[in-house]
C-alpha cells in the first residue's frame, strides 16, 4: 500500500517511518498530482490554521475532497484531526469539512500541559502509545462517527467510513498499530474500489 503524508507542514518524516514500520511505503506528498497514485493520505499535525492556508493556497481542498469522495482512506493526526472536521468550535472555518465531528482547538491546553499515556483503541488488541501535544478535542460526532477511544471521558479517536482521526501523535512514539489499522482499511478500500 502506498500511503502519503501531505508535506505541507508538520511532522513528515514521523509519519513515513511509521507507516514503513507497519508495512507500507510511504511517500511525502507536495503536489495535488501525487494524489492521483496513493492507496490513502496522512494529515500531520502540525497548526492547523497554518495548514488549511497552504491547502488553499496549492489547491489541495478541492482534490483532497475528491480523494475521500473516491473511498480512498484519510487520517488526520492532531492538526490533521481539526483539518478534517466539518465544524470547529469557536466559529473558525473549517477546512476539508469531511468529518461529521466538531472540534475544540488546543482542548487540553499548551505546551507545557503535553503528555503521554496509554489508550484503549477499539480494533487494536492492547492499548496503543499516544503523545498530546496542544491536542484537539472532538466534542461531537454524527450519528455515523464511531467513537475508538476516550481520554477521561473525551473522544480522542474516532472513525467514519474512510476517515480515521484522533487529537494525540502516535507517530512519535514507537508503537506503529494506528498505522497498521490505517494500512488494513486501506487495503480494505482498494479492494472495494
Amino acid at each position: 500500500m502506498k500511503i502519503g503524508i501531505l508535506a505541507l507542514q508538520g511532522a513528515v518524516a514521523e509519519h513515513m517511518r511509521s507507516i514503513e514500520a507497519a508495512g507500507g511505503q510511504a511517500v511525502a506528498v507536495k503536489t495535488v498530482d501525487q494524489l492521483f497514485d496513493l492507496d490513502g493520505l496522512i494529515i500531520p499535525g502540525g497548526e492547523s490554521t497554518t495548514i488549511g492556508k497552504l491547502m488553499r493556497k496549492y489547491g489541495f481542498i478541492e482534490a483532497i475532497q475528491q480523494f475521500a469522495a473516491q473511498g480512498k482512506p484519510l487520517f488526520g493526526t492532531c492538526a490533521g484531526l481539526i483539518a478534517l472536521a466539518e465544524r470547529i468550535a469557536g466559529g473558525e472555518e473549517a477546512h476539508l469539512k469531511l468529518m461529521d465531528i466538531t472540534v475544540a482547538r488546543n482542548a487540553f491546553g499548551r505546551q507545557r500541559e503535553s503528555f503521554e499515556t496509554d489508550l484503549e483503541v477499539d480494533g487494536i488488541e492492547e492499548r496503543v502509545r499516544a503523545v498530546f501535544i496542544r491536542a484537539p478535542l472532538i466534542t461531537e460526532v454524527g450519528l455515523s462517527v464511531k467513537v475508538l477511544s476516550t481520554y477521561n471521558r473525551e473522544i480522542v479517536t474516532a472513525r467514519q467510513g474512510n476517515l480515521l482521526a484522533c487529537s494525540y501523535h502516535p507517530e512519535l512514539t514507537d508503537d506503529f498499530r494506528l498505522h497498521a489499522y490505517f494500512l488494513q482499511m486501506a487495503r480494505e478500500a482498494a479492494v472495494g474500489i
